[in-house]
C-alpha cells in the first residue's frame, strides 16, 4: 500500500459560474481501520480561498499550518489577501523546497481570483501543478471522482446545482473506495457567502 492512501481520502474541487465548490470525505483510517469519522481536509485560507489536501494525514496538518504562517506573513507585508494564483504558486514552492523527503500531500486549490473568476488547481506531493477549467480530484477515490466528475458536470452551474453536483459526484465515488466516505464536507463559494454543509453518507 502506498503511503498516500494509508489513512484514505477524497477531494474533488468544481467551478459554477462566478462561484466554486470543493467537497472532501470524512474518513481518517490507518489502512482498513477507521480512526476518526470528523477529519478535517479542507481548510479556508481567506473568505475566497480553500485549500484541500489529500494524502498522509499528519503531513496534511503540517502543511497546513506552514502555509497559513506563510499566508500570514504575506498579509501583514502586502496588506492584502493572496489571489489564487500566487497561492497556488507558493503552495507548489513550499512542496519543491522539500522534493528529496516531500510532504505526502496532494493539495486541490480552489478561490475566486479578479473579476470573481474561478481558480482550481491541484498537483503533486512535489509542487508540479495541474490546472483545469472544470474540476479537480486527489486522494484514494481519484478514479471514480474522475468518472462521477465527468458524467455529471455542465459549465456556468449556479451556486445550488453546483452544491447538488459535487455532492452526487462525492458521495457516488467513496462508495466505490473502501479507504474514503463516511459522509462529507462541501464547502460552495460566492461572491457574497461562503456555504459549508455536511453530507451524510454510508457509515461503513
Amino acid at each position: 500500500m502506498s503511503i498516500f492512501e494509508y489513512n484514505g481520502s477524497a477531494l474533488v474541487a468544481m467551478v459554477g459560474k462566478n462561484c466554486f465548490a470543493i467537497a472532501s470525505d470524512r474518513r481518517l483510517g490507518v489502512q482498513l481501520q477507521t480512526i476518526a469519522t470528523d477529519f478535517q481536509r479542507i481548510f479556508k485560507i481567506h473568505d475566497k480561498l480553500f485549500l484541500g489536501l489529500s494524502g498522509l494525514g499528519s503531513d496534511t496538518q503540517t502543511l497546513h499550518q506552514r502555509l497559513v504562517f506563510r499566508h500570514k506573513l504575506y498579509q501583514l507585508r502586502e496588506e492584502r489577501d493572496m489571489k489564487p494564483e500566487t497561492f497556488a504558486s507558493l503552495v507548489s514552492a513550499v512542496l519543491y523546497e522539500k522534493r528529496f523527503g516531500p510532504y505526502f500531500c496532494q493539495p486541490v486549490i480552489a478561490g475566486l481570483g479578479d473579476d470573481d473568476k474561478p481558480f482550481i488547481c491541484t498537483m503533486d506531493s512535489i509542487g508540479a501543478k495541474e490546472l483545469a477549467k472544470d474540476f479537480v480530484v486527489a486522494g484514494t477515490a481519484s478514479e471514480s471522482l474522475y468518472g462521477a466528475c465527468e458524467s455529471m458536470f455542465k459549465p456556468d452551474m449556479e451556486a445550488d446545482e453546483l452544491f447538488e453536483t459535487i455532492s452526487q459526484a462525492l458521495l457516488s465515488s467513496v462508495d466505490r473506495d473502501c479507504l474514503s466516505g463516511w459522509g462529507g464536507h462541501v464547502y460552495v463559494v460566492t461572491p457574497t457567502e461562503v456555504t459549508e454543509r455536511t453530507l451524510k453518507g454510508r457509515m461503513d
